[in-house]
């Protein structure tokens, strides 16, 4: 079992030992110093958070414990209840907050939970702001409100219409023409709250859904990460539907992956492609995504007179890196979509949204579509790592190894070939380390994660 700080915030599994998992204990504990750290942000009379959280089973429990302790040092909370990540994100500056707290473990399994920590932009903590949250953690540096300055709880549930209406809103969203398409869509949101948000908007966009697992009982039906080897349901129902696609998100709601009419993955790399495809259609500039994102981002913001950059990786850097390049939309390759015109968070709304304007705006399936890109594959594998292993010894070994190549240590270590990359880094939310490849085929990409994978083992000494 688990307990993981880090700028993704604090994430490990429920139950256990203190300090070495999510208990009661250590949540109230992050929570406190993490209200604490508001506190020292701005001078002012009064303080607000809003909180969220997605439908896992834990998050009823973490969100009584969280909401009480930030009451408990005085601070006012707005809670949205059942919410996704980018509607708490939209919510912090629309509430004039000092800040946002999201409960979820994102991608994760149901034993799994995690603070997600937002500033009073509903942006996530930069690494120095982290760091001073964990540090008046480790030091028990709280100090807690008298009885009669205690915060009050105020709930608010018009954030799921809120964050639609500001969907729609945006200046590239071609409601009509979508509308014009009627389109039909199967959704699968694994149980979570994207089974009341995607098809509110689809309703609103006047596409037909077809829901599956969009219950929000926190029930997960299959892995919650939507890649291929899950989805299993989502394609064979959009086959049997005759839909034009399918949609897939993680339980908060901040990854998104399509499925095209022939229940094949349209690949969640691709999902921020097809969006900055069409975004830069119309308002050509530059793009950002993170180091182990396809090379077809780059590609098509090429095409379109723009500059690619990649950041490590990590939310809160590709941001920076956006706002420093001025990007006018970026994220990462795990279907995370990131449009300032929104805000600066990944968001699966924005990304449907976009998405759809592009197909009906160019009257086309999305198989078709998914043909027109630049065709790369990727490989995703992962070794477990063993305490008495130093990863960061692993790390420097590879790089010496293939010294002659072109290399990047942003994050990590990425070794570029004349036609494939990998990219071997630490993971910030799970015991593991990543292994990701690209390559012009599938077998390529999988042949070079494999042979990676056994040079590590060699290193580490691993049989």
């Amino acid at each position: 079992m688990t307990l993981i700080k880090s700028i993704s915030g604090i994430r490990g599994t429920i139950g256990g030992a203190v300090g070495d998992n999510l208990t009661p204990i250590d949540t109230v504990k992050f929570a406190a110093a993490y209200g604490t750290w508001i506190k020292t942000q701005r001078t002012k009379e009064n303080y607000r958070v809003v909180v969220g959280r997605d439908a896992r089973i834990s998050c009823g429990m973490v969100q009584n414990l969280v909401m009480n302790t930030l009451i408990g040092l005085g601070i006012d909370v707005i809670d949205l209840d059942l919410s996704t990540t980018p509607t708490v994100e939209i919510a912090v500056p629309m509430e004039h907050a000092d800040g946002g707290i999201i409960l979820t473990a994102s991608h994760n399994p149901k034993q799994w939970n995690a603070l997600k920590l937002l500033d009073h932009n509903g942006e996530f903590l930069n690494a120095e702001h982290s760091q001073r949250v964990l540090d008046i953690a480790a030091a028990d540096a709280m100090e807690f409100a008298d009885v009669d300055d205690l915060g009050v709880i105020t709930e608010n549930q018009a954030y799921f219409d809120i964050h639609i209406d500001e969907v729609l809103d945006l200046e590239f969203v071609n409601v009509k023409a979508i509308s014009d398409c009627r389109f039909k869509v199967v959704v699968d949101a694994v149980n979570s709250t994207g089974g009341i948000a995607i098809p509110l908007l689809l309703e609103r966009l006047g596409v037909e859904v077809v829901k599956i697992h969009c219950e929000p009982n926190g029930q997960f039906p299959h892995n919650p990460e939507p890649l291929k080897q899950h989805l299993t349901d989502l394609s064979k129902k959009v086959v049997s539907s005759n839909a034009d696609f399918g949609i897939a998100v993680d339980p908060d709601v901040d990854r998104l992956a399509f499925m095209d009419e022939k229940g094949i993955m349209f690949g969640e790399e691709y999902t921020l492609v097809a969006c900055a495809d069409y975004i830069l259609s119309q308002r050509p500039g530059n793009t950002v995504s993170n180091l182990s994102s396809t090379r077809a981002l780059r590609d098509i913001t090429e095409k379109y007179g723009g500059s690619y950059t990649a950041s490590a990786v990590g939310e809160v850097n590709v941001v920076n890196a956006m706002k420093a390049t001025k990007a006018v939309i970026g994220g990462e390759g795990n279907g995370g979509i990131i449009y300032p015109e929104s805000h600066y968070g990944r968001d699966a709304l924005v990304g449907v949204a976009l998405f759809l304007s592009l197909l009906a705006e160019r009257k086309i399936s999305v198989s078709a579509l998914r043909a027109s890109y630049p065709s790369y594959f990727m490989g995703k594998k992962k070794i477990d790592l063993n305490p008495s292993i130093d990863v960061d010894a692993i790390l420097v070994a590879m790089e010496a190894k293939y010294a002659h190549e072109q290399i990047s240590t942003i994050d990590g270590v990425k070794i570029d070939f004349a036609t494939q990359w990998v990219h071997l880094r630490k993971s910030n939310t799970e015991p593991i380390i990543r292994i990701y490849t690209e390559a012009p085929s599938q077998e390529a990409a999988d042949v070079l994660g494999d042979k990676i994978i056994s040079e590590i083992k060699a290193v580490a000494g691993i049989y």
